[in-house]
């Protein structure tokens, strides 16, 4: 048992390490920056004393309440999308229901910075729009309501899948109680189903919340137009904007973290309180009822909100991508495929850029899934004492923004006292992705390893197998699918990732996320479309079948084993 020992008791050890290096001490220097102003120069001087003069500000008390008021608008803007389209979906026979779920998961697919420029390109004065109809909705665009809506026409969905399958799960036998007692429709949904479905429902409207308060892009793309500063442009402008004020950014990140924390708290309240019970014994669940003279009216609403959240944004990316010249709109004439030639022929770098982002989501994905099963493993299968502290500390990026995450990197990479730094080079956009996605894996392998039953490593010891071969030959086997699910997330999510590459990439490489922005800035915004357009196919379609080709393989394996 020593030998079986051995590697469980190394792996405890250097997971923390690994933690330590790309979590903790980030975060360890955010804060004694926050603490400390003049850190940077090695000294301990001054405490807190630029405290009040930040916090007590007027840019402050204006970006905190513009943080707030973007995360309750896009929450009520997502919740009156995705609640009604809810329960339709699950109290009703909705024609091609299979079909919208899909359409309504693209939006995912489409990172938020290149829906915001899509939307810009739509909108903007002589965009498509005002193109096609005349009319010019650039005011709404570049305003408070314009941002809550092109913020919640991406985060719907998570509420919308969330209540979908609460509101499926209740059905509609509880309601239905109340119409025999009288109660119309509408009062028996209000009144019934909607209270029971309270938990997933106040959970995924929590998670949108900090979603939202958490995104760069469109506040940076669209506040810029019209004054609207919150949190996060804050701390990206202390940083890149002469005269660059470290101590400020720390202290702002702090207090966008501390949001964060209160709503992931309120979350994992929520999401973990006892739920109404709703379900016993064998009572069948109560069939879906017809749309009747509404189905026409529910397509239509479902029909406009994919269009809007899916084909909208990606019609102006497109179209962009093949026009010739901005000002030559949506003529024919105008149409050719000169951006997609100069993208591959690698003109302007694009190619470079993409070669990078993938080559570094591989890498990223990798590491984060191998340190993810390390996380999982010694939190589950090691020693309890301690196994808490290090899933805790493996979470907490999920209260952290990109751009608190890229303020801690320079923080701790720039001291003065370091014989090596990664800093300036690709290996701190690494340390970038793995720590801001470093959650996704460890979440994926924990929930596999908990189902998986300890009896089957039991028997392999039973029967002489040392712990690192029933690591091998058992455990792995079975939660190989969530890891690579895990990584397959995190690599579709480092490829695009905008905010961490634009203020840590080193000097001269481009992401296709610093590369899309940049071209977008530099006016050559049919080049950084065509790459957004070929970025969200490549990332979509490489994992999908790269899982399409794990499910045939997983159906083969299973029926050559029925047929022994």
């Amino acid at each position: 048992m020593q030998g079986g020992q051995a590697p469980r008791g190394i792996l405890r050890p250097l997971t923390a390490a690994a933690l330590i290096v790309v979590v903790v001490l980030p975060f360890v220097f955010i804060l004694l920056q926050a603490i400390f102003p003049e850190i940077g120069a090695g000294s301990f001087a001054r405490p807190f004393d630029h405290l009040h003069a930040t916090l007590g500000s007027e840019d402050f008390t204006r970006q905190a309440r513009n943080t707030l008021l973007l995360g309750v608008g896009v929450v009520l803007a997502s919740s009156v999308i995705a609640v009604p389209l809810a329960a339709i979906r699950a109290l009703y026979r909705l024609p091609g229901a299979l079909i919208w779920d899909l359409l309504f998961l693209v939006p995912f697919m489409i990172p938020p910075y290149i829906a915001t420029l899509g939307w810009i390109l739509s909108l903007q004065p002589m965009g498509y729009l005002q193109q096609l109809t005349g009319v010019n909705l650039a005011p709404f665009l570049f305003s408070y309501p314009g941002i809550v809506f092109v913020m919640a026409l991406h985060s719907f969905p998570v509420i919308y899948f969330a209540a979908s399958r609460s509101f499926a799960a209740i059905g509609s036998r509880f309601s239905d109680v109340s119409r025999v007692f009288g109660a119309g429709p509408g009062r028996a949904f209000w009144r019934v189903t909607l209270p029971l479905a309270t938990p997933a429902l106040a959970a995924s409207l929590l998670l949108v919340f900090a979603m939202s308060i958490e995104e760069y892009g469109t506040p940076a793309v669209l506040g810029a137009q019209f004054g609207f500063e919150v949190l996060v442009t804050g701390i990206d402008t202390s940083i890149s904007d002469w005269p660059i004020d470290l101590p400020k950014a720390a202290l702002l990140s702090l207090a966008l973290m501390a949001i964060s924390l209160v709503a992931f708290a309120m979350q994992k309240r929520i999401a973990t309180a006892r739920d109404f019970d709703v379900v016993g014994g064998k009572t069948p669940r109560a069939p879906t009822r017809s749309l009747g003279v509404w189905r026409g009216p529910a397509l239509g609403a479902f029909a406009l909100v994919a269009f809007l959240s899916t084909g909208a944004p990606l019609l102006a990316i497109l179209a962009t991508a093949l026009s010739r010249t901005l000002s030559g709109g949506l003529a024919v004439s105008n149409m050719g495929l000169q951006n997609f030639e100069a993208v591959l022929s690698d003109r302007s770098g694009a190619l470079s850029a993409m070669g990078t982002s993938l080559g570094l989501g591989v890498i990223a994905a990798l590491l984060a899934g191998l340190l993810g099963i390390a996380i999982a493993y010694v939190t589950r299968r090691g020693p309890k004492p301690g196994g808490g502290v290090i899933e805790a500390l493996a979470m907490l990026p999920n209260a952290a923004p990109g751009v608190v995450v890229a303020l801690g990197l320079i923080l701790l990479w720039n001291q003065p006292a370091l014989p090596i730094t990664p800093y300036n080079t690709l290996a701190i956009l690494v340390l970038a992705y793995v720590c801001i996605l470093l959650p996704q894996p460890v979440r994926y392998t924990v929930a596999a390893f908990q189902q998986v039953n300890p009896s089957l490593e039991a028997a392999a010891r039973v029967h002489g197998a040392s712990a690192a071969r029933t690591a091998q030959r058992i455990l792995m086997p079975l939660v190989a699918p969530s890891v690579l699910a895990a990584m397959l997330l995190v690599f579709t999510v480092a490829a695009r990732e905008l905010v961490a590459s634009l203020l840590i990439a080193p000097v001269g490489t481009d992401t296709i996320g610093t590369y899309i922005w940049r071209q977008f800035d530099q006016g050559s915004v049919g080049e950084g479309m065509a790459v957004a357009f070929l970025a969200i196919v490549v990332t979509t379609l490489i994992p999908l079948a790269i899982l399409s080709a794990i499910r045939k393989f997983e159906r083969s394996a299973s029926a050559q084993q029925a047929a022994f």
